[in-house]
């Protein structure tokens, strides 16, 4: 078995038997070296948001002291969920190994495949003009950070 894989299962297995959350862990790694490990924590922090990929890439940013991840990679004992994989992009990491699949957590209970379906939320735009003026302000400033 991989090895960063199989610290990803012993993080799950942890969140598991303290009732954390899903059976669900992750740890990134960065020239070999582990930098952060995590697993699903959502029953035990009332969080939705709570998932394995999420806490790992907080706590991997946090040590780095870098919201860029760029060089990277991420194993996961789960295919990650559209959230999951939507942070992983917005971190800058290019390579997720993963070992479960989306149906296979749908099969134990999880929901994962309403989130791969088209349709599922009700997105109605309002008030566009009003919600572009700190866009607009973020445009004019010369120290922004671009992510």
């Amino acid at each position: 078995m991989n090895r960063y894989m199989q610290e990803a299962v012993k993080e799950a297995l942890g969140g598991v038997a303290k009732n954390h959350g899903g059976p669900f862990g992750a740890v990134i790694v960065k020239d070999g070296k582990i930098i952060a490990k995590a697993h699903n924590q959502v029953v035990k922090s009332n969080d939705p948001t709570a998932h394995a990929e999420i806490n790992v890439i907080k706590k991997a940013s946090k040590k780095l002291q870098n919201f860029d991840l760029s060089g990277c990679e991420i194993y996961t004992t789960c295919m990650p969920c559209p959230m999951c994989s939507g942070a992983i992009k917005w971190a800058n990491i290019k390579t997720i190994y993963y070992g479960a699949s989306s149906q296979d957590a749908q099969n134990i209970g999880f929901r994962d495949k309403e989130f791969y379906d088209k349709g599922h939320l009700n997105l109605i735009n309002i008030d566009r003009t009003e919600c572009l003026e700190p866009f607009e302000e973020w445009q004019k400033k010369e120290d922004k950070t671009i992510y």
